[in-house]
């Protein structure tokens, strides 16, 4: 069977990461690389084939690739999955997948009228620590409590960078969408009100760099979020992931790491070091499961795009990977919409 032909959009952090997982997977062969500052970028060996190209769509014609990789900022994810699709590309976009409910609509659409595949980038969901701990979430009974969390006190470059992020979203939506994405893989139950509160902490930037949600499930289960950006922002308590419900608590702790991770570090963002779980009925002795043997994050981005191979050889049905990426979406723009206006919004 020979290789499918890959197209990489944007090589930051994100895309260099995916760009670089392809050429490691038997079965892809990365045929072209675009950035609009293409000219600046020092491309590592294993990409020294591949084409280059300052504009997508001239990229897209002359490539005529079978897979769009998409890792661009959030306002260029939507169109360019789009365009891809309907030329006739399978399409892995970073998550969130578009600006709007209305536009992540149109992308899936896309997929379905196309027969094209779409995987989205909740890397979370390759993460065999991440699975354990949603696999224990749901045997906790019902209702259940989430608390969640990822503030990082970024500086210098990583500063830039989510300066240039907060153009499209807010940190609450941008890392947002994963975290909801594991509160609704962790409870069936239907997500019925949001209500959030923001900050805007610095004039460098025009959105709120500082977040809270609080979502509400019809099963009573409820949770809540927070994400802040910037030099100003605490690394006390940065990294919570924390559920309980009746029969006990699971958590991702980093205890013998405290004050050695960086909050934004991304191999931090995906890293558990160990599972807590706690038994309500006091029956056995709260559990410590060992995770430091985990992939880091070139790993989960290599795996990402074996998933996207797997799917798109085997022909996985991925509509309920696509409906998840919208709800999501739907979740963290609820909250943003809560903020600026100052009430709850229903589901």
């Amino acid at each position: 069977m020979s290789d499918l032909r890959v197209l990489v959009v944007g090589l930051g952090n994100m895309g260099m990461s995916h760009a670089m997982a392809y050429t490691r997977i038997e079965g892809f062969e990365v045929v072209g690389v675009c950035t609009r500052n293409i000219d600046k970028v020092e491309l590592p060996d294993a990409l020294e084939g591949a084409a280059r190209y300052k504009d997508f769509e001239t990229a897209l014609a002359e490539l005529k690739p079978d897979v769009v990789s998409i890792n661009t900022l959030p306002d260029t994810h939507a169109p360019f999955a789009i365009k891809a699709m309907e030329a006739g590309a399978h399409v892995f976009v970073e998550k969130p997948m578009a600006l709007t409910v209305a536009d992540a609509e149109k992308v899936v659409e896309t997929a379905n009228r196309t027969g094209r595949k779409l995987v989205i980038g909740y890397i979370l969901r390759q993460h065999p620590s991440w699975v354990k701990f949603i696999e224990i979430a749901r045997e906790l009974g019902t209702p259940l409590v989430f608390r969640m969390n990822l503030n990082q006190q970024s500086n210098g470059e990583t500063w830039d960078w989510h300066k240039r992020l907060m153009d499209s979203f807010p940190p609450i939506v941008d890392c947002g969408v994963h975290y909801v994405d594991v509160m609704c893989q962790m409870t069936d139950a239907r997500p019925i009100k949001v209500h959030a509160i923001g900050a805007k902490l610095t004039d460098e930037v025009a959105k709120n760099n500082y977040g809270m949600l609080q979502v509400q499930f019809d099963d009573g289960s409820v949770g809540w979020y927070e994400a802040g950006w910037g030099p100003m922002v605490s690394e006390t308590a940065f990294f919570v992931k924390d559920v309980f419900g009746p029969k006990g608590s699971v958590s991702i702790v980093m205890a013998e790491t405290a004050g050695e991770v960086k909050s934004d570090d991304i191999n931090a963002h995906t890293k558990t070091n160990q599972i807590l779980r706690h038994y309500a009925d006091m029956s056995r002795p709260d559990e410590r499961i060992d995770m430091t043997d985990e992939p880091d994050h070139d790993d989960l981005c290599e795996r990402e795009q074996r998933y996207l191979l797997e799917a798109i050889r085997e022909d996985i049905d991925l509509t309920d990977h696509m409906r998840d990426g919208v709800d999501s979406l739907r979740i963290v723009l609820a909250a943003d919409e809560s903020i600026h206006s100052g009430q709850v919004v229903h589901l």
